[in-house]
């Protein structure tokens, strides 16, 4: 089953970095779904579509859900892309005075989120975390993340992963299963530097598998 963009439809992406078209100087500017949306439009000159991106960097479940109302639902996409998930992992380990999300709460806020949106054909991604092998720093206290915490953020992701697949169940969603999209591809660093963020390379595979859940 595929999801047919129709002539006129508003198409929507929100969640967090991975997903925004903001980025750092300096860093790569080839986001996902800027990608997709180029692709798209190149592809099908008689189908216009209107492309949004509410995606915001440093996002949670809860974070989407303070803004949900008037970055989503006030917009009333057609199709509604989510991305969301690692910074519900992450961020206590950058910003130690951050809340812990647990996968409960993680289920009960993604599911109030995608409850007003009966009539909206949905996208959801699954987080991924890449296993490189760089140490790397985040956050603004340069926090160094290495294999130690990437096994951590592994252990609480893979419950979350598998909310995003009930929920797809659930609402009847398209789930792009990018968590193990990338598990199954080599050299890791190819596709992103931290395991978090992608390369233009990255985004390029994400782009296509987005892509192919849509006609």
């Amino acid at each position: 089953m595929t999801i047919t963009l129709k002539a006129g439809s508003t198409v929507m992406f929100t969640g967090d970095s991975i997903s925004s078209f903001v980025r750092p100087p300096g860093e790569d500017r080839a986001a996902y779904a800027l990608q997709a949306a180029g692709r798209w439009c190149f592809e099908h000159p008689d189908r216009p579509l209107t492309w949004l991106n509410t995606a915001h960097p440093g996002d949670t479940v809860t974070d989407l859900e303070a803004r949900w109302q008037t970055d989503v639902l006030d917009a009333r996409p057609d199709v509604l892309s989510i991305l969301v998930g690692i910074n519900d992992v992450g961020r206590r380990t950058i910003l130690p005075e951050a809340p812990v999300i647990s996968t409960e709460e993680y289920a009960d806020t993604y599911d109030r989120l995608l409850k007003p949106l009966a009539d909206t054909e949905l996208i959801l991604v699954e987080p991924f975390l890449l296993h490189v092998s760089a140490v790397v720093e985040a956050g603004p206290h340069g926090v160094l993340i290495g294999d130690q915490e990437r096994e951590e953020w592994r252990a609480d992701l893979e419950p979350k992963i598998e909310v995003v697949h009930e929920l797809a169940t659930r609402y009847d969603a398209e789930l792009l299963e990018a968590d193990r999209l990338f598990t199954a591809l080599d050299t890791p660093e190819r596709w992103s530097e931290d395991g978090v963020h992608l390369t233009a390379a990255g985004h390029s595979v994400l782009a296509e598998a987005w892509l192919e859940l849509v006609g």
